[in-house]
């Protein structure tokens, strides 16, 4: 398996601010956790966060692209979006649209986990 690019190493890095952010090389791409729960992915050199029903008008009304990949010649999209351009040169500001992701994960954890009966 390759190492981690040069990119993966500078989103890392520019995500520490977030907690101990790690990226696990997955079905070509990386993915990027933080406590265990993944929060947004590497794939083709490009960068998208984690969406959901929350924050995913967010993305959307900012005309950011979800990611989108071809399987069985069917595209099919994901919930999980580019952040702003301007984001990817300002570390405080990809932190601040990674934290969205970082929450959207949360939620969607939050939400697997069955009810506790007492």
């Amino acid at each position: 398996m390759a190492g981690k690019s040069e990119f993966v190493e500078y989103l890392t890095e520019q995500l520490q601010p977030l907690g101990e952010v790690s990226a696990r090389a997955m079905f070509g791409g990386w993915g990027f956790y933080l406590e265990g729960r993944m929060f947004a992915l590497v794939a083709f050199e490009t960068f998208f966060i984690k969406a959901d029903g929350v924050n995913r008008a967010e993305f959307e009304t900012r005309g950011l692209e979800p990611f989108r990949y071809e399987s069985g010649g069917k595209t099919s999209v994901m919930s999980y979006f580019q952040p702003p351009a301007e984001a990817m040169d300002d570390g405080e500001m990809l932190c601040i649209w990674a934290r969205k992701g970082v929450e959207a994960s949360a939620r969607a954890a939050k939400k697997s986990k069955p009810a506790r009966r007492t």
